[in-house]
């Protein structure tokens, strides 16, 4: 397309293009916007360096004007976008991008592969915080995915609500707090549980959490306290009916005087093992494969679509899809949340070509995140800023969005136009 483009002349024709999705997961009442931070990242990254012209021209796979193009190409255009956090619906413009069709258009699958990845996995840590009300989740997904997509997903998971992961490189890179567990491996390198107990908690000291099914899960706490003690952090089922074994540990540990011990499941929970688990005396969860995959909706689903471009006197004209199932709305869009007086969502409010008319308890949604390719909105992919972004956004939603029921979009997304 790049090279057509510019042999034809096209490419430097204004154009905005929007990333959106049609519609979401089967049976998903809201998605969360997550990713726009590694965004901004790989657009400030992008660039063609020798080895990929080499690779190029090797192959004949674009001309020499768009090599040289590519040999040179930094973005320069305009970015707006949700900030990272917020709940998007169905065609919300998730990410604006305005920019001559050659700049723009070379960003659609960097743009889309983080975004649709990204929001899939804080869409899916939204419902499991969710159900989890107060209890503090971990993610614990690693070993379930690729090692770049580990750590991505444990930011992801973070902004919505996870408060900490087992992946140390996701601590390094983006600040989220870690913590980690030991494994049955480690009980099963030791003579016995006793050995592997005092080993942990010699290194560790009795703030730790031991792994108590590897064996028998009432001999494992026997032995964690006879071990620890009473003081002892806590411990950890992985197997199981995790509600009868949740509701026995319990009633042992504080028999035997461990009244503050902590019991933290694992075990391939979901969002919906994770609400049956309410009513245990469970006080942490730690999610893994589920989480990681998007809890069986593993992308976003999103578009990357161009929606406007100038014509051949420079001005911005709407252009769109049609197809029967595939339909787009052309146009720029500017994007409202309607609420309630009393704050709640009530509709997300599309107008095109300019912003929609508040009633003065509407939001925009909307925020600048790059200008003339230079990023100017790193405040609204800040990690903490998100994580307080999606509780806010999230409570403003009518009581509907968070049933784990299969269901329709929370609210409707009306599009409004001066056209009849």
């Amino acid at each position: 397309m790049l090279e057509a483009a510019l042999r034809s002349g096209a490419a430097s024709r204004q154009c905005v293009f929007e990333t959106f999705a049609r519609r979401l997961p089967d049976g998903r009442r809201y998605g969360v916007v997550a990713g726009t931070g590694r965004v901004l990242d790989a657009i400030e990254q992008f660039r063609f360096g020798n080895d990929e012209i080499a690779f190029l021209r090797e192959r004949s796979i674009v001309d020499e004007q768009t090599l040289d193009f590519l040999a040179c190409y930094r973005f320069d255009g305009n970015i707006w976008g949700y900030a990272e956090g917020e709940a998007y619906f169905p065609y919300s413009p998730v990410l604006v991008v305005e920019a001559d069709f050659a700049h723009g258009v070379i960003l659609e699958t960097m743009i889309l592969s983080i975004l649709n990845h990204d929001s899939a996995i804080a869409s899916a840590a939204s419902r499991m915080t969710g159900a989890a009300g107060t209890r503090p989740c971990i993610e614990m997904g690693s070993r379930r995915t690729h090692d770049g997509a580990a750590v991505a997903a444990a930011r992801a998971a973070h902004i919505a609500g996870f408060t900490s992961t087992s992946n140390l490189e996701a601590g390094r890179t983006y600040g989220v707090p870690t913590t980690g567990t030991a494994a049955h491996a480690f009980t099963l390198l030791h003579d016995d549980e006793e050995s592997a107990f005092r080993a942990q908690v010699d290194s560790l000291g009795v703030g730790t959490t031991l792994l108590v099914d590897t064996y028998d899960v009432t001999k494992g706490v026997a032995t964690a306290v006879e071990v620890a003690g009473t003081g002892l952090g806590g411990v950890r089922l992985d197997s199981g009916d995790l509600l009868i074994q949740a509701q026995e540990v319990r009633a042992q540990l504080d028999a035997l005087g461990a009244t503050e011990t902590k019991i933290v499941v694992t075990s391939d929970l979901d969002e919906y093992a994770i609400a049956a688990l309410a009513a245990g005396p469970v006080d942490a969860y730690g999610v893994g494969t589920q989480l990681v995959t998007g809890s069986g909706a593993p992308t976003a689903g999103m578009v990357y679509k161009l929606v406007a471009r100038a014509d051949d006197d420079g001005r911005m004209i709407g252009v769109a899809k049609k197809s029967q199932d595939k339909i787009s709305v052309g146009g720029r869009k500017y994007a409202l949340r309607r609420r309630s007086a009393n704050g709640m969502a009530e509709a997300e409010l599309l107008g095109i070509g300019e912003l929609p008319e508040g009633d003065g308890d509407d939001r925009e949604l909307l925020v600048e995140l790059v200008r003339d390719g230079v990023v100017v909105g790193r405040e609204h992919t800040m990690l903490e800023a998100a994580r307080a972004r999606h509780e806010a956004s999230t409570q403003e939603l009518p009581r509907a969005a968070h049933q784990l029921s299969r269901g329709q979009a929370a609210i409707e997304t009306h599009f409004l136009t001066d056209t009849p």
